[in-house]
């Protein structure tokens, strides 16, 4: 595995307008940059923190994925993402090991980054993101 950092927090919001202004004028941090993600049916907000970022996911559809996290646990923490290099062999390799994935092969994400979802049931209830920056 080639892994290097913590790329990311997910964190879904029931709105992005008003969860940015806490983490602008409530902890100090700056938004610095929203994107939507129509394939993944969700608007997103990134803060930086060190080396790490946080990014807010406000769902653009109910049956999205974010939709169906918050109506089924509310707001709060939905992933971690791991910054990986070789994305497609890291998959090949945790495949092999048993791991349950639910991206078999990786997708466009937020950011123009690749990226492949673990199962949270092969990693001990963790939705894990694996994250690859082909433009680094």
């Amino acid at each position: 595995m080639n892994l290097s950092h913590i790329e990311h927090l997910g964190i879904a919001v029931k709105s992005l307008e008003e969860a940015i202004p806490f983490w602008e004028q409530m902890l100090g941090l700056k938004c610095y940059a929203t994107e939507e993600v129509k394939e993944q049916k969700v608007k997103t907000a990134f803060f930086k923190i060190g080396q790490t970022k946080i990014e807010l996911l406000e769902s653009t559809d109910p049956e999205g994925p974010i939709g169906k996290f918050i109506e089924k646990k509310g707001e709060g923490i939905h992933h971690l993402a791991i910054a990986a290099t070789g994305l497609e062999e890291n998959l090949a390799e945790l495949a092999g090991k048993g791991v349950q994935l639910i991206d078999k092969v990786p997708r466009k994400g937020a950011e123009g980054l690749d990226i492949a979802f673990l199962h949270p049931k092969s990693t001990h209830g963790i939705l894990l993101e694996l994250c690859e920056d082909k433009n680094a």
